[in-house]
């Protein structure tokens, strides 16, 4: 069973919500302020946000960009705002999905579902000091928390969960952001780039494990002391 946030202003859209997505085995937690998001996400683990872009004050391209400074948790954002720029927008900051009003409840159900089977390797890897913990959505290194992004997370975790094996580009944007997906190989580039800074700044020598193979892709190179649980 998955734990929801449902983030909402609007009591009845909370409410709706509620009503699609709880027959199907999900248990929602609805709170009304982008604050309150935070909060309840420091409080507890969840696996998954709903997060309405469209809240007074406290908007959600703001709680989306606080949430991400504390937490790997996956966020598909609610939104009557349709435009290109906009979706653009709540990607960039985070984001890994977006729903836009009126949604068809099977469509929301499809995306929920789809991102919960990304993100759902509930496991932990440590290498070395380096810790992946796919429960707690948490990456660290001897303790210290790394802010990387949803889809950073999801591509280290699946290059150290398969150690050795050298996975394209094509791959990677395949697991990360799905069959079918737009995004091209220079996007995973600059993943892999940010991904190495932020590591490489907590002191873990990064360039020896997170290693590219020229004309191919990338590979996690194991080390002596790696152990998965």
């Amino acid at each position: 069973m998955s734990n929801l946030l449902l983030v909402d202003d609007e009591p009845r859209m909370l409410d709706l919500l509620e009503l699609y997505l709880s027959p199907h085995g999900y248990t929602c937690t609805k709170v009304q302020s982008g604050k309150e998001a935070i909060r309840a996400v420091e409080e507890k683990p969840f696996d998954l946000v709903l997060l309405d872009v469209m809240m007074p004050k406290y908007d959600g391209w703001k709680t989306c960009e606080d949430l991400r400074s504390i937490s790997e948790v996956p966020i598909i954002m609610v939104t009557a705002r349709d435009q290109k720029t906009d979706i653009v927008k709540g990607l960039n900051m985070g984001a890994d999905d977006y729903v836009t009003k009126p949604f068809d409840e099977d469509e929301l159900l499809a995306r929920v579902k789809a991102l919960l089977r990304r993100t759902s390797n509930a496991d932990q890897i440590e290498v070395d000091g380096l810790m992946w913990d796919g429960e707690k959505y948490k990456l660290s290194y001897n303790g210290h928390f790394i802010p990387v992004t949803p889809k950073e997370f999801a591509m280290i975790g699946h290059l150290m969960r398969n150690p050795e094996r050298v996975f394209s580009r094509e791959h990677l944007i395949d697991i990360v952001w799905g069959i079918n997906s737009e995004t091209e190989g220079r996007t995973i580039d600059s993943h892999v780039r940010n991904i190495r800074e932020k590591v490489r700044q907590t002191g873990f020598p990064i360039d020896d494990y997170f290693q590219t193979v020229w004309g191919v892709g990338y590979k996690w190179v194991k080390g002596t002391g790696s152990t998965s649980s």
